[in-house]
């Protein structure tokens, strides 16, 4: 890994996946090698993105406002907080970019695709994750573990499985459509397996 160029590594998958704990290997692995990493999250990563982000997750709106407020929080992202870091050579991780409001916004809810197609190049024409990581489970798996992990549902987690189905599969596009950046894990393993393979990726990024 080198200490001269920033690098953006982005985490994807439906909720339940177990992209925390990976996130956590990646950014310990980056920090061993002595670079700066800077550990962030969509929606959100900045005090306006937070706020919009409590938004998204609680409140009941249309679905292109959903699409906007989502692009909204991830310019000042960009802006606040990722072009900066990357620009003095840091690596960002994130939990959750662009990618995520196609699976989203696009897959689930029905988002017309060129209007998601837009507001990408409006917002990042410029800029895409170096490699995105997408987390691939079975619904019923993930359900399972949001299930016995969390007390609380955000409106995206109570949603039926068939939005889960049509997310995965709108995920599984994304990384067709993308090949060279995308890497699909099989996340329905035990945690160390996909660490082992997560990090190893990692490396042929360096």
């Amino acid at each position: 890994m080198s200490a001269q160029q920033g690098r953006f590594v982005t985490f994807e998958g439906i909720d339940g996946a177990g992209k925390s704990t990976q996130i956590a290997a990646v950014v310990d692995a980056i920090r061993a090698r002595g670079l700066e990493v800077v550990q962030t999250r969509e929606p959100g990563g900045t005090p306006l993105g937070e706020k919009l982000r409590e938004l998204v997750l609680h409140e009941p709106m249309n679905l292109e406002t959903e699409a906007l407020l989502m692009f909204a929080a991830r310019r000042e992202h960009l802006a606040a907080l990722i072009e900066p870091a990357l620009a003095r050579g840091a690596w960002v991780v994130s939990d959750r970019f662009t990618d995520a409001t196609y699976a989203y916004q696009v897959g689930g809810r029905g988002l017309a695709e060129d209007k998601f197609r837009t507001l990408e190049h409006w917002v990042h024409a410029h800029l895409q994750p170096d490699l995105t990581f997408v987390f691939d489970v079975d619904p019923a798996v993930a359900a399972q573990r949001l299930a016995s992990g969390r007390d609380q549902a955000d409106r995206f987690e109570r949603e039926q499985r068939d939005f889960f189905v049509r997310v995965r599969e709108a995920y599984l596009a994304r990384a067709r459509a993308f090949p060279a950046r995308v890497a699909v894990v099989d996340a329905a393993r035990a945690p160390e397996a996909v660490t082992t393979d997560v990090l190893a990726r990692l490396e042929r990024l360096a």
